[in-house]
């Protein structure tokens, strides 16, 4: 049984409204935005997670009190009281893979300045969800000590329009994350492999390639892990799975303070069942219903997909 350890981790990005439509129903303004699905993740195993980010005087207070009630500490995020939220719209297609952006209200995040409290100064595990990656290196150079582990996700658009920003985080990171065609974007290579590779030797000591119904690959020097993805009847909502699995990752790494190989093995299958309960339902609220015993036998359910011997005597009967 996984022992909680008081670690520190910190996550840093957008708390913020969504509205989504899918092909299974529409919402209106629900609560999203990256930090909130990394550390309600997270706190499943790392009570006192902390959160760096910025709402408007419109964020409900309900919701903080979630926050609260969840064990997430707010004493990083700022409130603008005369400021609006950060909001997105978007629209999936069918195969919920691909989607439409709708509408992009930056608001408060458009002139957001992260600050780092005092009280986050002991930060062992940091999480830097989507941000512009100017907002996440200001994060790593205003720590005054550099974390066990810092965990980057990042995406396509900050590829196409900062990359230099990007490399330059990316040279300060031991783990990033992102889907293969962004692994195949930032590389140029087709083989995710070769891509690999490349992007080990731009600074990263541990790279995921998240490929959504595919599962997720792990890749360190010459090791490579590949974490299935569970078949699920219904997927409702993929917003925030991305952001969900890389709260659950980090946050099993900072309870078992631990980021050897073989933990992010389990970490990962740790974070992908946890996204697979973020899908179910729209926006956070299977993350707000589940419990630590959900989260148990869902990893069962992803052990038994790969789970089984092979001897060689199994292929005796080939001639």
């Amino acid at each position: 049984m996984l022992k909680i350890l008081i670690m520190s981790l910190v996550s840093v990005g957008t708390v913020a409204f969504d509205a989504i439509e899918t092909p299974f129903g529409k919402t209106d303004k629900i609560i999203g935005g990256a930090c909130t699905y990394i550390s309600l993740a997270a706190s499943f195993f790392e009570k006192g997670a902390k959160i760096i980010s910025v709402v408007g005087g419109d964020f409900p207070q309900k919701t903080l009190d979630m926050f609260s009630e969840k064990g997430i500490n707010t004493e990083g995020l700022q409130i603008v009281k005369d400021g609006k939220t950060f909001f997105w719209s978007g629209k999936y297609h069918l195969d919920m893979n691909t989607r439409d952006t709708i509408d992009t209200q930056l608001n408060v995040l458009e002139t957001f300045d992260p600050v780092v409290p005092n009280s986050y100064q002991d930060c062992d595990y940091l999480m830097l969800g989507n941000l512009t990656p100017a907002v996440q290196l200001s994060v790593i150079e205003r720590l005054q000590n550099k974390p066990k582990l810092i965990v980057l996700d990042t995406m396509n658009f900050w590829m196409e329009i900062a990359l230099d920003d990007l490399k330059k985080v990316i040279r300060k990171i031991d783990v990033l994350t992102i889907n293969d065609e962004e692994a195949r974007l930032l590389t140029g290579e087709s083989s995710l492999v070769k891509a690999s590779k490349q992007i080990l030797n731009m600074g990263p000591k541990t790279l995921i390639i998240k490929k959504g119904e595919h599962g997720a690959l792990l890749f360190q020097e010459d090791k490579i892990f590949h974490a299935p993805a569970l078949p699920l009847e219904e997927v409702f909502d993929p917003t925030g799975a991305g952001d969900t699995f890389a709260g659950g990752f980090i946050g099993y790494l900072a309870a078992a303070n631990d980021h050897s190989w073989e933990t992010m093995k389990k970490a990962i299958i740790v974070g992908s069942a946890l996204a697979s309960f973020t899908v179910e339902k729209f926006g956070i609220e299977r993350l707000e219903e589940i419990s630590l015993s959900d989260i148990k036998n869902r990893v069962n359910e992803f052990s038994k997909l790969s789970s089984f011997k092979f001897e060689d005597q199994d292929l005796d009967f080939i001639s």
